[in-house]
């Protein structure tokens, strides 16, 4: 029997099914490149540091990150950045710049269509 792949939490497994469901059912397609993005393997899911966003972003620009946000470089505009998990440095430098650090879901819920948000990988 071949191992799973995804993600073996299983808040964030329900999270990506939600997604993905939602996606599906109301023709997003926002919605469903993240559940994708979501559900790669560990040793691929997206690792992305300040300096990646604060290169690739724009000022107050809304951003996902279907992985980590780790806390290498740099980030010098206010951005709205939602993840699947943060390093806390990270966290601490996100706000310090102006930002606001949020969950996938509040993302989801203020803008399920993904109008004007990002998915940084």
């Amino acid at each position: 029997m071949p191992k799973p792949t995804g993600p073996t939490n299983p808040i964030i497994a329900n999270l990506i099914e939600d997604i993905r469901n939602r996606g599906y059912r109301e023709k997003i397609p926002f919605l469903i490149k993240l559940a994708e993005e979501m559900e790669t393997p560990k040793r691929s899911r997206a690792e992305v540091d300040l300096s990646k966003l604060n290169r690739v972003c724009k000022e107050n620009e809304t951003v996902v990150v279907p992985g980590k946000v780790l806390s290498s470089g740099i980030l010098k505009k206010p951005l709205r950045v939602a993840a699947a998990s943060f390093s806390m440095v990270a966290i601490e430098a996100i706000q310090k710049a102006g930002g606001k650090v949020l969950s996938i879901e509040d993302v989801i819920k203020e803008n399920p269509k993904g109008t004007n948000v990002r998915i940084v990988i």
